[in-house]
């Protein structure tokens, strides 16, 4: 069972805001591997970028959090995420959070009520968190 937020708050202080600038480093890390990959597709990949940069981030998302809870940028901001028998997260768990994170962004509207989700439920979590019953948490030390 995941840290209750009432009797344990240490491990869910500051995490949306630690959420959000993990989110721009990952948003870099991605950038950086798509300008990487560019010259890899004789910059072919510039007619479809869009699409290059959808299928790295999902890629990158899928194997950091699979291998780690966590992806790059929330290492960096000490975050991890677990799942609601409090494990770190397995291939399936991270491919499904990593759908549902990549289907909100497609749809303003979902993603704007998971947003506000985060800020304002007491556990933090975003509309994939809330489907799969997973949750942001600091990283034990």
């Amino acid at each position: 069972m995941t840290p209750d937020p009432d009797m344990q708050p240490q491990f869910y202080d500051g995490v949306p805001s630690k959420r959000l600038l993990a989110w721009v480093v990952d948003v870099l890390v991605i950038s950086a591997l798509t300008v990487v990959i560019l010259p890899f597709t004789a910059f072919t990949g510039l007619f479809f970028l869009p699409f290059l940069y959808a299928v790295l981030g999902f890629s990158y998302r899928v194997i950091t959090l699979s291998n780690g809870s966590a992806t790059l940028g929330m290492r960096l901001m000490a975050i991890e995420l677990r799942t609601s028998a409090d494990r770190p997260f397995d291939l399936p768990i991270a491919f499904a959070h990593t759908l549902g994170y990549t289907l909100s962004l497609g749809v303003p509207l979902i993603q704007l009520a998971s947003v506000v989700m985060m800020l304002s439920s007491e556990r933090g979590q975003g509309l994939s968190d809330f489907v799969l019953g997973t949750v942001a948490l600091n990283r034990r030390a």
